[in-house]
Order: C-alpha cells, then sequence, then structure tokens
C-alpha cells in the first residue's frame, strides 16, 4: 500500500506579493481614487471589496468583490489592503 503525499500548502499570489514594491505610485493613486468614489456614491454599502483590477496602460479599474481576482494580461490587481494605507 502506498502512503498519499500531502501536498504542501501554496500561498496564493495575492497573499504572498510585496505589492509596495511593485505598484506604479500612479496606479495606486488610481486605485484609491476608485475606491474614493465608490464610497461617496454608495456610502450605504456593507459589502467591501478585497481590490482593485486596474489596466496598466489605460488606468481604467473596477472594484473586485469576489473570493480571487481573474485578470486580463494587461491588467493588475491592488488589494484593499494596499490602497488603505494612504487613505488614512
Amino acid at each position: 500500500m502506498y502512503a498519499a503525499k500531502s501536498e504542501p500548502r501554496v500561498s496564493s499570489p495575492v497573499e504572498s506579493m510585496n505589492f509596495s514594491a511593485l505598484l506604479d505610485p500612479a496606479i495606486l493613486q488610481t486605485a484609491r481614487q476608485i475606491y474614493r468614489t465608490y464610497y461617496e456614491v454608495h456610502p450605504d454599502q456593507v459589502r467591501r471589496p478585497i481590490g482593485v483590477a486596474i489596466d496598466r496602460y489605460t488606468h481604467r479599474g473596477k472594484l473586485i468583490f469576489g473570493e480571487k481576482p481573474i485578470l486580463l494580461p494587461q491588467e493588475c490587481f491592488i488589494p484593499l489592503s494596499q490602497i488603505e494605507l494612504g487613505l488614512h
């Protein structure tokens, strides 16, 4: 009988990356503006996004509410924790 090998837990790319070293300041500023605008327009929303997906070239973005972001090749993901650092 063969013993089943247990797979080591691999953290997701979102969990293991240091975003502050990777982000263009202009993209981070855009993510903060998208987040701020959402809450100005929808102040009664209880559900919090996990972050913002932004196109690196056009700087158009959208809030992500799911568990994991699914990105297009030209998009990057900015987690909410990184966005909120500059808002306080």
